[in-house]
């Protein structure tokens, strides 16, 4: 009699899409944001996050009930682990962008934190206690440079660029974090238990602000349901789905198509042309990931 379980998990597994396209969607789902994001941006920081990570705990968690039950509880090293990941790649990736804008033109925060693939190429081996694919750590570099071309160059101070790079480091760990995390947990628990530790961590930043919550517009409405059940739900899966597939600095690599798909989807929503160097850049990061995806 055949094993309907393996057979079963077969299937589904078949089913499911290469790690490569998983990452590719989440990175697109990403970068498609930013004007989503722009559209959000003048609710109170701390609380407009607090509510979509809200929003996105209330869809992950009974997801994550769903899931086989765990052999045993979380260990206090799990537990270290979603605290920081939650306190980095949530809680101060985004109070880091925010600051960095404040001090530097978007320019040069996405070109700093475009640096996520270079760094993902390095680090990401290293903890992994291997050496760094030299094909890898090239397809990266070109990475950088045509994230570069599509997302521009601008001005900014020194303060700007330091938040900027702990907006990287915070990006990064993001995915290096999660890594040692997945095989017990998986990337549904793993989304849930971030994304409820980071409702907390923003509603006390929250209750220190001056304004911390009012009623969104319709606009920022809309703007929140995409970035909590969309955005968050939905990139965070695809994300740490693609981690269970793909080494860290293999998927890094994907981080190109934010600045790619954020030129694009702007160009679509106002119907504008994007320049030469946005389109060298957009084949440049191409080739690089058609490159890196040959190792």
């Amino acid at each position: 009699m055949p094993d309907t379980t393996t057979a079963t998990t077969t299937a589904t597994t078949a089913a499911r899409p290469p790690g490569s396209l998983r990452a590719a969607g989440a990175m697109t789902l990403l970068g498609a944001s930013t004007g989503v994001s722009a559209a959000f941006s003048a609710y109170p920081l701390a609380g407009g996050q607090a509510l979509r990570y809200t929003l996105a705990a209330a869809i992950l968690l009974p997801l994550a009930r769903r899931r086989p039950r765990l052999a045993h509880r979380l260990t206090l090293r799990e537990l270290a682990l979603l605290l920081a990941l939650s306190g980095t790649g949530l809680f101060g990736f985004n109070l880091l962008l925010v600051a960095a804008l404040r001090h530097t033109d978007p320019a040069v925060v996405g070109s700093v934190v475009g640096c996520t693939p270079l760094l993902l190429g390095v680090a990401g081996p290293l903890l992994a206690r291997r050496r760094p694919a030299v094909r890898l750590l090239a397809a990266a570099a070109l990475v950088v440079c045509g994230a570069a071309l599509t997302q521009g160059f601008g001005h900014g101070d020194a303060l700007g660029l330091l938040y900027a790079a702990g907006t990287l480091l915070c990006e990064a760990s993001f995915s290096l974090l999660a890594v040692p995390l997945l095989p017990r947990l998986g990337p549904v628990r793993v989304s849930a238990y971030t994304t409820l530790l980071a409702v907390p961590l923003f509603a006390a930043a929250a209750a220190l602000s001056p304004s911390a919550l009012r009623v969104p517009t319709g606009g920022e409405l809309l703007a929140l349901l995409y970035l909590g059940p969309v955005l968050t739900c939905g990139a965070f899966l695809l994300w740490y789905s693609a981690l269970t597939v793909l080494p860290a600095d293999r998927a890094g690599l994907f981080g190109g198509l934010i600045p790619l798909t954020a030129t694009l989807s702007g160009a679509v929503l106002t119907a504008t042309v994007p320049a030469p160097l946005q389109l060298l850049g957009a084949a440049l990061v191409t080739g690089a990931l058609l490159f890196g995806a040959a190792t």
